[in-house]
Parts: C-alpha cells; structure tokens; sequence
C-alpha cells in the first residue's frame, strides 16, 4: 500500500511542476507533513499568523521524501535539516524570517485580501505567455533536482525505511495513538 500511495502523492508534485505556470499557496493555521510539502512546492506561500509549518515525520520514524528534496532548495541545506530532523513546527514569522514564506499577516481575513492584491499587481499584469516560461527558467535546477531526486528518495523509503522495525513501530503507534517504542533497527 505505501508504494502506491507515496506514487500517487508524488505525482501530484509533477502535476504542479508541469503546470508552468505561478503557482502560490495560502496558509492558515496547521500546515504539517504532506500539507506543508504541497505548499512548499508553490512559488509564492502566504500565510497569516495562526501559520504553523512542519515535517513532523522523523517524530514516526520515517521521512519525508519531497520535502527531503525541496526544502534544500527553498531554504539551504542547514535549515531544511533543522527542520526535516528534529520534526519541530514553525511559527509564521519564523518560515518568513529564513525565506519560505514570502509574507505574514495578521489573519484569514487579511490573508485573502492579500492574495487577492498581491496576483491584481504581480501576477496579472504580466504576458501569460511569458510568465510560463519565467517559471521554466526560475525552476529549471529545482525541476531538474525534483525530477531525478524525489523518485530515487521514494525508493529509499520504500524499498529499505519501510524494511525497518522502527518505520512500522512509529507508523503503527501513529495510528494507535501511542507512544513509539524504538529498538533502533
């Protein structure tokens, strides 16, 4: 099953990528795992301050294949790995403070109306034509890292982390509701 669920996920991640064109993402209170790959994956993220972001995976002893990839390229490689291992969340104006969000503000309210002004200045203005192959351009080391990256992290996590006691026991107390027990193997 994990496979086919992680091909599944995945392929929503070149499904954006081949979209080409701006793409942004709108975030308002939690915005975990899966979540906040999915948003991390947009041009442009917004948030307001009930914002919390993280990878909280390593907590169940697995890992986070896209994220694993894209926030190294976001925020560097010293912050994604704050981040991707000590599973902590973020605040708003901390993912704002080391770049992966573009712009706080105070609730869902002002949220929305900054979006709404932020596309009516930056975006719309722009020949449509040429903002697809701006994207191109401004995405074509990170397609190029997504594209060979992520099906090779996929293949990590199924084919060897999802062998391992401690992957099942940290998914299986998830679901349980408990606390894991690690034999470290």
């Amino acid at each position: 099953m994990a496979p086919a669920m992680l091909r599944s996920f995945h392929a929503l991640f070149f499904t954006i990528r081949d979209l080409s064109i701006p793409t942004l993402a709108r975030i308002s209170g939690q915005c975990l795992g899966g979540g906040m790959e999915l948003a991390i994956m947009c041009d442009f993220l917004f948030a307001d301050q009930s914002a919390r972001l993280g990878q909280p995976e390593i907590v169940l002893g697995v890992f986070p294949p896209p994220a694993s990839v894209i926030l190294p390229e976001k925020i560097g490689l010293s912050r994604a790995t704050d981040l991707l291992l000590t599973g902590r969340t973020i605040d708003a104006q901390e993912a704002h403070a080391i770049g992966l969000v573009n712009a706080v503000v105070a609730d869902r309210a002002a949220l929305e109306a900054h979006v709404e002004a932020f596309i009516v200045a930056q975006i719309l203005p722009k020949s449509a034509s040429s903002l697809r192959f701006g994207v191109k351009a401004a995405r074509v080391k990170f397609n190029h890292v997504l594209g060979n990256f992520l099906p090779a992290l996929e293949q990590l996590y199924v084919n060897q982390l999802m062998n391992t006691a401690d992957a099942n026991e940290g998914i299986t107390a998830f679901i349980e509701k408990r606390a894991a027990k690690w034999t470290n193997r």
